[in-house]
């Protein structure tokens, strides 16, 4: 008896998934750096996918289809756009505000190599030219495909904010003719920071999902490792691209731990260590001992030695929490910031107690430091659990509940007021 193949539209979707970001990367760069033609035109190519792939079955190559198709699909729609402007111009007798694309240009023939384009992507996103919001926010769209409400949760800003930010980014790119490639190294330096930032922030999407069914995206977590260790391939000298691998690494090596058999969250002190990925860990250590050693203590370097930490204790017991506070102590020092003094309580609670850290995390929310993070109050209401003051930390895991987007962790936060609001009706 013979397995019988999957429906069309599941494999169809399943392309979507795994493949729409890679080629929509190829399709920007064969369309001369015109975002918004080029998401249309995929989206159309998968329409038509829909149909023809129905009909005679997915192709072998399915990216290389899609890109083929869709460059097709675009170039059409640059050349009606570019008559019309001709013809209104003619019409209202203007002068020409509108520059045609170089049609002979993008119509030389594509010869099938997708190369390299999210690279090129990130750096086209990361220019300069561009605020350092939409750089992170236009990378997050087109190389993730996260949607305009999950990049502004993200950001804690209105979404139409953020909708405009990324009109703007893509005009901006377009007007000012950024050219969509790596650039020489005399200017690498200049974007260096802001790479390394969105790539992060493309892991940390991954590892926990601000919204949606799951909270790993593996495939997210994946393709910023790829690009991370180009990254270190361009420029070996540079010891934060190492670090900031290093880092992505060492997170990356606890996933099959992080969730249970049900799907369920499980903390790092209460995870199975044996699943972490052991080889993973040993390039990461000696990722992060390279970079300390000759980069010094720098924001990438530090944190990820903060990961080291974790990975090198055989139980949760033998965490040195001392170390890792000094750790977040010089973080802060290199990086302030409310999140890094989120975390340093953690580890201050651990060497000297949960009031402590509490009273760190009281002055934070004091200075309304962090609203709408959700982890502010759970870190809170992990505190108050501890020290018996089971209203309180009710009433904070209510409100970690209302700010968390992922239901993996607001199951995880629920089933914690469970059991606190259990202990309040016993003592009650």
């Amino acid at each position: 008896m013979t397995l019988a193949e999957p429906p069309p539209h599941r494999e169809i979707e399943r392309v979507f998934r795994t493949e729409r970001q890679r080629a929509l990367a190829t399709v920007i760069r064969l369309l001369g750096g015109d975002f918004d033609v080029a998401e249309d035109a995929l989206q159309d190519a998968f329409a038509e996918a829909l149909v023809r792939w129905g009909a005679s079955g997915v192709p072998a190559n399915p990216r290389s289809w899609l890109v083929s198709t869709a460059r097709h699909k675009g170039l059409d729609r640059l050349r009606r756009e570019t008559r019309f402007e001709e013809k209104r111009r003619v019409l209202a007798w203007t002068e020409p505000h509108f520059e045609p694309p170089d049609l002979s240009v993008l119509e030389g023939g594509w010869d099938g190599e997708l190369g390299d384009d999210r690279l090129r992507l990130i750096f086209t996103c990361c220019h300069p030219a561009l605020a350092a919001e939409a750089q992170v926010a236009l990378t997050l769209r087109t190389l993730c495909g996260l949607g305009t409400e999950e990049i502004a949760r993200a950001f804690l800003v209105p979404v139409p904010t953020l909708a405009q930010r990324l009109v703007r980014a893509k005009q901006k790119i377009r007007v000012a003719g950024i050219p969509y490639r790596v650039p020489p190294p005399e200017l690498l330096a200049e974007r260096l920071d802001a790479v390394l930032c969105t790539l992060y922030l493309v892991f940390n999407e991954g590892y926990a999902a601000t919204a949606g069914p799951a909270l790993l995206r593996l495939e997210l977590c994946a393709e910023a490792i790829r690009l991370g260790r180009l990254l270190v391939e361009l420029l070996p000298e540079e010891t934060e691209a190492r670090a900031l691998l290093a880092l992505m690494l060492l997170h990356h090596a606890r996933r099959a731990a992080r969730l249970d058999g049900e799907g369920e969250l499980v903390l790092l002190e209460e995870q199975d260590r044996a699943q972490w990925d052991a080889g993973e860990i040993a390039e990461g250590l000696s990722l992060v001992e390279d970079a300390l050693r000759r980069g010094g203590a720098k924001p990438y370097a530090l944190q990820a030695a903060i990961a080291a930490l974790h990975a090198r204790a055989a139980t949760a017991a033998e965490t040195d929490w001392r170390q890792m506070a000094e750790l977040y102590r010089l973080l802060l020092g290199v990086q302030p910031s409310p999140v890094v003094e989120l975390n340093r309580a953690v580890a201050i609670a651990q060497v000297y107690g949960a009031e402590a850290g509490l009273a760190i995390l009281d002055a934070l929310e004091a200075q309304n430091a962090l609203p709408g993070y959700h982890l502010l109050p759970a870190a809170r209401a992990d505190l108050l659990r501890r020290l018996g003051r089971v209203a309180a930390a009710a009433a904070a895991y209510r409100s970690a509940l209302e700010l968390a987007g992922n239901p993996a962790e607001q199951r995880f936060l629920a089933r914690r007021l469970g059991e606190v609001e259990a202990l309040l009706a016993a003592a009650g």
